[in-house]
């Protein structure tokens, strides 16, 4: 006896078509023709399941559950959120915010035209990020610069320009081969460009003559990796950007530093953390390019930076994968603005703190304190079934820069009385508000960190707060 004999013959019949489900979820915030694919597909499930029943479907029952997917798609939208997590640089939740300035400029140029190629001085096509180029140039003290979609693209763009024909391998140290994050690891981005990985060193310790019994005629390029996201202790060592640069002239080779983070002011200044290097300090120490994302401590939009002598520049560009990576108008136009807010800074004609990455490591604890407070205040100490309060905290650069950076930080604290499981309660029903806020669940309290929450949203995380723990 086959599958479909046993089924019922009221079974089919039973599953409602199409346009009732559409009607049914008329309400749900989704186009229509969205709606009437997830029914479609949902329906073909249980046709699929349909052979071994016995039992006539439920229409409420598959109403409901469509109902479900459909709400779980639409809260899927990109939407503003309130980052009360402590993670200033939160890959999950955007990464860096752009500066009001910068998302100005961007609205400005997205809903209108633009002299993106178009030189109006002369009438007539020009080059693209022409002016962007030279404010990136003198943001990292560098003879030239140029820009891609995304670091990761502009590790791969410099590895086919300058790793090519005979002269293919790139040296790099094995404790250097790390893992960027969402399973891209340097290994496979090499491999993805053509170049031939040559690894010295060990996970621990490489020295500087491992490079030079390396070298040979088939070496491009020296590549040393900032370990951004993972640090060691311990018995370790590696060769500094200067003696790097010095093996790399001997044998005249370009010396490739890609950075990761971005950071583009002393970080051990702008909080108690660790110094993250910057490309000046990287390319005065001899390095002939950095790259370096444009959406971490720098604060701008996603982006690749490159950044470092003219000629290792213009062969880059001259690649022709560089056109496959290249940024469109409303990148360019938010990293315009960044950069120039940066070099007005530096100017006395800004503050840094118009830069959002900026302020939030800047945040001093009384400020941050006074803010939790002040929430604090119009909610009250306690309530039905949980408490409130202020505590210290800490908080992450995160986006996967500076792990060992602990950042002192100020938190509202809230205990239900039922324990964990009414904490992740409560942290979901503040992440399905309007707008959704994130904290943390931990020792059974949920913490809403102040650092990353812009002073213009604490009234709104205060009434949010206040509708949860009614």
């Amino acid at each position: 006896m086959n599958n479909q004999s046993q089924a019922s013959p009221n079974v089919l019949r039973s599953i409602p078509p199409v346009d009732f489900l559409q009607r049914a979820l008329a309400d749900v915030d989704l186009p229509p023709q969205v709606v009437a694919n997830l029914a479609r597909e949902h329906l073909a499930t249980l046709r699929a399941g349909a052979p071994v029943r016995k039992e006539p479907y439920d229409r409420d029952e598959i109403t409901a559950s469509l109902r479900a997917q459909a709400d779980t798609l639409a809260r899927a939208r990109l939407r503003p959120v309130i980052n009360a997590t402590g993670v200033l640089v939160h890959t999950n939740l955007g990464r860096s915010p752009l500066p009001a300035a910068a998302a100005e400029t961007m609205r400005a140029i997205a809903t209108g035209y633009s002299n993106l190629e178009f030189t109006l001085a002369e009438g007539g096509r020009g080059p693209r990020a022409g002016y962007l180029e030279a404010c990136l140039a003198a943001l990292c003290e560098a003879p030239a610069a140029t820009m891609v979609n995304n670091c990761a693209a502009a590790m791969v763009l410099i590895l086919r320009a300058l790793a090519t024909g005979e002269r293919r391998e790139v040296i790099v140290s094995r404790g250097e081969l790390v893992e960027i994050g969402g399973g891209f690891r340097i290994p496979e981005i090499l491999e993805a460009s053509g170049a031939v990985l040559r690894e010295v060193g060990a996970t621990n310790k490489t020295r500087g003559d491992d490079y030079e019994r390396a070298i040979g005629p088939q070496t491009a390029l020296i590549l040393k990796v900032h370990r951004s996201n993972f640090y060691q202790e311990g018995f370790t060592g590696e060769v500094e950007v200067a003696e790097l640069a010095e093996i790399a002239r001997r044998a005249e080779l370009p010396l490739l530093y890609d950075l990761g983070s971005g950071a583009m002011m002393a970080t051990d200044r702008l909080a108690p953390i660790e110094h993250e290097p910057t490309p000046a300090e990287s390319l005065a120490a001899g390095a002939g390019l950095v790259c370096f994302s444009g959406d971490k401590l720098l604060g701008g939009p996603q982006a690749g930076v490159i950044a470092g002598h003219p000629d290792l520049i213009a062969r880059v560009k001259r690649e022709p994968f560089f056109r496959a990576v290249r940024c469109d108008k409303l990148v360019l136009s938010a990293m315009q603005e960044t950069v120039r807010l940066y070099l007005q800074a530096r100017a006395g004609k800004a503050e840094h703190e118009t830069i959002p990455v900026v302020r939030f490591l800047r945040a001093s604890l009384d400020d941050l304190r006074a803010r939790a407070h002040a929430i604090f205040e119009t909610i009250g100490t306690a309530g039905e079934g949980f408490t409130l309060d202020v505590v210290e905290s800490v908080a992450r650069t995160g986006g996967g820069t500076m792990p060992k950076s602990s950042i002192p930080s100020i938190a509202l604290r809230i205990r239900p009385a039922a324990g964990a499981a009414a904490a992740d309660t409560l942290a979901s029903r503040l992440r399905d508000g309007t707008p959704p806020v994130v904290g943390i669940t931990q020792d059974q309290c949920l913490l809403l960190d102040m650092r990353s929450v812009f002073p213009n949203q604490d009234g709104t995380l205060a009434d949010a707060l206040r509708s949860v723990l009614r």
